[in-house]
């Protein structure tokens, strides 16, 4: 047996009526579809939420998957239509109970203890004001600003994901960036 199983190949076997294939794509990919789940939505709870239900989405339609784009792409995809289904449910999120869950469920951004408390003051703020900066993008920015910059995929990973040419992943992300810059230039201005 092969020691490097493709996605594809293990969805295939899945098909065949593999019963536990299916788990091996959840084992492979469980942890950065909750991330990008996490990065769009905020709240952990929300997060494994839409990744439970990117899962059994998934599974649900896997007869669906044809094999034009990777299975990656497919549920991230998956997972990006969970979350904006989510948000659009929600409406209105309080951003005081975001930040409440973040202090809850401890900072994203770990901190040294060798910091002084005025350093592990200031990054606090600016860890919140970044957190603060990203949610306040508008979704089809977020969820770039998300995908390139935290999941680290690459431009083309997310034009499959999002099923959008490759210019348009490019522009919103310089659009998201440099809306970004001006949201963090100005809460400088207002620290100061």
């Amino acid at each position: 047996m092969d020691t490097v199983t493709t996605d594809e190949i293990i969805v295939e076997r899945a098909l065949t009526g593999d019963a536990e294939a299916f788990g091996e794509i959840v084992r492979r990919w469980e942890r950065r579809i909750f991330a990008l789940s996490y990065g769009m939505l905020g709240r952990e709870e929300d997060a494994r939420d839409a990744t439970q239900e990117t899962f059994l989405s998934a599974f649900r339609n896997l007869r669906g998957f044809r094999g034009e784009a990777k299975v990656s792409s497919w549920l991230h995809r998956i997972a990006v239509n969970q979350c904006i289904t989510r948000q659009r449910r929600a409406k209105v999120r309080s951003e005081s109970a975001l930040e409440d869950e973040q202090e809850r469920s401890g900072s994203s951004f770990a901190t040294p203890l060798a910091f002084s408390p005025a350093r592990v003051t200031e990054g606090a703020q600016v860890t919140k004001a970044v957190r603060r900066a990203v949610n306040s993008l508008p979704v089809d920015l977020r969820q770039i600003v998300v995908m390139k910059e935290f999941e680290e995929l690459t431009f083309r990973e997310i034009s499959d994901a999002l099923d959008l040419p490759l210019s348009t992943v490019k522009s919103r992300l310089y659009t998201a960036l440099k809306q970004l810059q001006m949201k963090l230039q100005k809460f400088g201005s207002e620290a100061a």
